[in-house]
């Protein structure tokens, strides 16, 4: 395996100098160091960052080849100060640069790193730009590809315009975590515990959930925001049977003030979880959305990555679905899958579009380290991982085939081809939640079992985050503290805006 080395002299944007670096070489093993006494003997490349006053260094060491890129009059400068961003993209351009040169590749969004490329387009689409100088400042200063950097515009017109007709000034959005699923996928890194394992402990948890439910809507009431947006995710939420969703969804509705509610979505998720009784009592409740979960419709792959489901019970949910009352249903597929290629990509296009759902979320395969994917990748070592342009092509002429644009998207770590997620939906059927969590626009008030309650600092960028414990009887025994801890935050947070 390709050995690479990174040592960081100078710290100040290690996370920017190693994510971009691993971008190039994302099959490579890497150490990170912090002084030459810790320097392994072999490597393939060495990438040294480094500062003497106020000039940054960069240097690319393979072999007998040695390459140095500087950067002078780059003071040392904390958080929050406008110029450091500006020191940030100078780094990254210099590594790309050199990175770029010496591979002879592009990656399809350049030098950028982070998760909400389309926020950078939104923030200059707000500070007076038209969406085609957005385009072209991404493509210039951050070396994006045009393809994507128009993606990118396109949405982030799309979502001010969606945005403009929510109040997230006075509101704010609900999520609420089910952790348990039927089975553990081959690729997943979420807070999953099986249903197998925790049957016993559904009840517990729904009991500690109605804590926490009633002491977050309580706390609400007093802010006096307004709910928005109401998103019920996981995990798989109907790994719950018909009874423990119904109380759910009655905790949630008779607790919060719903009087302002924009949208309700429950992530149904796995077909096999899917009954005809539990789509019933969630249609008896105000839910305005949901999602049937398929990932792929090759059952050889299906059967592979631990997707304890058929084809046919995909479509057979669906269709239940829809004769249950249903005009909003969602659709989310993965590509880069192992062993899918185009052909297989295509095939459950065809598929869905014979089904024909309001909207369809395109991930890209990202496997994290907590994945069983990775902690035994011994054992897979044979698995091939396809995911290019050609394929992303055919995800964009199947959602423009069912009427279907962009509406939002996001980026992971480890994403075969450095490529991104994507949400398509016909008018009037986009995830104003999807929007409202990528945009950081109004709080997300988060319950259950690796909740993440976040919100703004006013007058910063900085994003707080207020985190429940996430192991299921962590959170069962410890729920009056994390909504303890939920009460302290937000006050702490609303008195600063006032």
């Amino acid at each position: 395996m390709y050995k690479i080395t990174i040592l960081l002299k100078d710290t100040e944007f290690e996370h920017d100098v190693f994510e971009l670096t691993r971008a190039f070489f994302p099959e490579a093993s890497f150490s990170v160091l912090y002084s030459e006494e810790e320097m392994p003997g072999d490597h393939d490349l060495l990438i040294v960052s480094d500062r003497s006053g106020d000039e940054y260094r960069i240097s690319y060491e393979s072999g007998d080849k040695r390459l140095l890129k500087t950067a002078g009059r780059l003071p040392d400068l904390p958080d929050g100060n406008p110029a450091r961003k500006q020191n940030k993209d100078i780094i990254k351009s210099m590594l790309y640069e050199l990175l770029s040169g010496e591979t002879k590749r592009t990656l399809p969004w350049g030098d950028l790193t982070g998760i909400r490329p389309a926020k950078l387009a939104t923030e200059m689409l707000e500070n007076g730009s038209s969406a085609e100088e957005a385009k072209n400042e991404l493509m210039s200063r951050y070396m994006v590809s045009e393809k994507k950097a128009c993606l990118a515009a396109e949405i982030a017109v799309r979502e001010l315009e969606l945005l403009s007709r929510v109040d997230c000034r006075t509101g704010y959005s609900l999520y609420v975590g089910i952790p348990f699923c039927p089975s553990i996928c081959l690729y997943c890194s979420f807070s999953s515990f099986s249903l197998n394992a925790w049957s016993t402990r559904v009840d517990d948890y729904l009991t500690a959930l109605e804590k926490e439910i009633a002491g977050t809507a309580a706390l609400m009431r007093e802010t006096k925001r307004r709910l928005n947006t109401i998103y019920i995710g996981g995990g798989t939420p109907t790994s719950l049977n018909e009874r423990q969703m119904d109380r759910l969804l009655r905790a949630i509705c008779s607790q919060f003030d719903l009087s302002g509610l924009m949208e309700f979505t429950v992530e149904a998720g796995r077909p096999d979880s899917i009954t005809e009784e539990k789509l019933k009592v969630i249609h008896s409740f105000p839910v305005t959305r949901i999602s049937v979960n398929p990932q792929t419709m090759n059952q050889k792959t299906l059967d592979l990555i631990g997707r304890k489901h058929t084809v046919y019970q995909t479509e057979e949910a669906f269709r239940l679905a829809r004769r249950t009352g249903f005009d909003n249903i969602n659709m989310d597929l993965i590509v880069g899958l192992p062993g899918e290629e185009e052909p297989d990509v295509r095939n459950t296009l065809e598929q869905i579009r014979e089904l024909s759902p309001e909207s369809m979320t395109v991930h890209s395969l990202a496997v994290k380290r907590s994945a069983r994917l990775n902690i035994f990748r011994d054992l897979y070592q044979e698995m091939t991982f396809e995911n290019n342009q050609k394929i992303i092509d055919l995800t964009i002429e199947a959602a423009g085939a069912m009427k279907m644009a962009p509406y939002y998207m996001y980026r992971q770590k480890n994403m075969k081809g450095n490529f991104e997620n994507v949400g398509y939906a016909r008018a009037g059927k986009e995830c104003l939640y999807n929007i409202l969590i990528m945009e950081q626009k109004e709080p997300i008030i988060a319950l259950g079992a690796g909740g993440s309650t976040k919100f703004q600092i006013p007058g910063s960028s900085r994003i707080c985050r207020i985190e429940n414990v996430k192991d299921v009887a962590e959170y069962i025994s410890r729920v009056d503290e994390m909504t303890d801890r939920k009460r302290t935050g937000i006050m702490r947070w609303l008195t600063t805006t006032h």
